[in-house]
Order: structure tokens, then sequence, then C-alpha cells
């Protein structure tokens, strides 16, 4: 039986880490190929505080980032799509990586053509925290999907811990318990150096005061069913995640 192939589609180098590391772990950790592919090289982002590098630089230093925490999480693959992440606005305004969304959809088929997973980690549509890149992410990989012979059984999207509420959203159709593997999300976290003052800052928001980096990381995350809906028997995921799932919390 040829291990399960999963496919982890984010916008920007730290994605895969902030909001999925600890269950990619442990994906690789029960023999699934977990192979990576980033849209960006998160050119248009944080440069460090203080700045560890140029900004013309800051592509090669988060693509090596990214491959520091891929070897982290126990990753099989490391590529990268062809666009350039926009820096970001005057009043902190976030950009879409494409103004086409063709051009992206036409990269990813290509490479879904090459992989054929079984399963598809990416943004969902509302782009977690309404990041215009990950909107645009999540809308390629439902355009791609499309237009494949060979399409993955099922396609997930992380929920994201509101600021605002201190609970997931969207609400999650899967919470699991990372608390084995909270080590190696950190060491993927810190392999994220360019970042850290931002993880920090954000940190700080949500806690009302001055944070360290492993104060951050939560031993649960989530994650919802994107496609397809409805009920499914036989989730690949879902089966391969269930010894480490957790009751989800009662809705009123």
């Amino acid at each position: 039986m040829r291990p399960l192939k999963i496919l982890a589609f984010f916008a920007h180098p730290d994605d895969e880490t902030m909001f999925l590391g600890g269950t990619l772990t442990y994906l690789a950790a029960q023999g699934a190929e977990v192979h990576y592919l980033c849209a960006t090289r998160g050119e248009g982002g944080e440069m460090g505080d203080p700045p560890i590098c140029e900004r013309a630089e800051l592509g090669l230093v988060r693509e090596k980032e990214l491959g520091c925490a891929i070897k982290a999480l126990g990753g099989t693959s490391l590529a990268f799509l062809g666009f350039k992440d926009p820096e970001v606005g005057p009043e902190g305004e976030l950009y879409p990586f494409s103004k086409d969304l063709a051009p992206v959809v036409r990269e990813l088929s290509e490479f879904l053509d090459k992989i054929r997973p079984d399963v598809v980690l990416t943004h969902g549509p509302g782009g977690e925290y309404g990041h215009p890149g990950h909107i645009q992410a999540h809308q390629a990989v439902i355009e791609a999907l499309g237009k494949q012979e060979y399409p993955p059984r099922v396609v997930y999207s992380p929920s994201w811990l509101s600021r605002e509420t201190g609970e997931f959203t969207p609400a999650p159709g899967m919470l699991v318990d990372i608390s084995p593997w909270v080590t190696k999300k950190i060491a993927a976290v810190t392999c994220h150096k360019s970042q850290h003052g931002l993880f920090l800052r954000n940190g700080a928001a949500r806690a009302g005061r001055p944070v360290e980096l492993v104060e951050m990381i939560r031993n649960q995350e989530a994650l919802g069913r994107i496609l397809p809906e409805g009920e499914l028997a036989g989730d690949p995921l879902e089966e391969i995640l269930r010894p480490i799932a957790l009751a989800l919390p009662a809705t009123a």
C-alpha cells in the first residue's frame, strides 16, 4: 500500500508552520509524503526586527528559512510557483501575489498533474484573517481542481485562532492534539527568523503583554474540509488524524 500523498500549498513561507505545523509533522511521522508548494518566496514581508537582510535579499533568505522549517516538520519536498510577494502597503494594506488568477491556476495545475496528491491542505476561502494572497491561493486551488484528471480525494484548510474572539474561525470540522509534536513546530517557527518580530507583535497584541515565541505555540490545531462538501465515507485525512482528534467544542 503506497503512502498517503499530501500537498501543502500556501501563499508565503511561514504559513505552513503557523497554521498547521504540528499536524504536518504528525502526518509525516505516520509515513505520509508531505510535499510543500509555496506561491511566493515572501519577498514583500518583514526583514526582521532588527533587519537581518536587505529587501533585495529577502526572497532568498525566506526560501532558506522555509527549507529549514520543512526539514524540521519532516517534509518530503519543496517547490515554488513563479510569483513575487508584493510589499505591504503604507497603511498595512495587503495584496494578492498575482494581478490575474489564470497564471496561478496554470502553474498550480501543472504541479498537481505531476504530484497527484490524495489530500490538499491550503488556505480557506476567507484567507484565515482576510489576507488577499491567501484568498487568491484558495481560489487557484478550486479552479485548478476543476481541470484535473486525477483530483485529490479531499481538500482541507486551517481554522485560524481569532485574536478578537479567542476561538477558531471558521468553525473547524476537526480539532487535533499536537502536543507530542510541539517541539518540532517550535523548531520550524524558529527557522522563520525574519518574521519573528511580526510573530511577537501579533502575539503581544493577542495576549495584551509581551510574549515569547514558545508561548504562541498552542497544543491544538484545527481544520475544516473544503471539498467535497457534505458527508464523505472513507475520508483519508480524517482517518489518519483520528488518533489525535479531540472533541469539538459545543456550539450555542
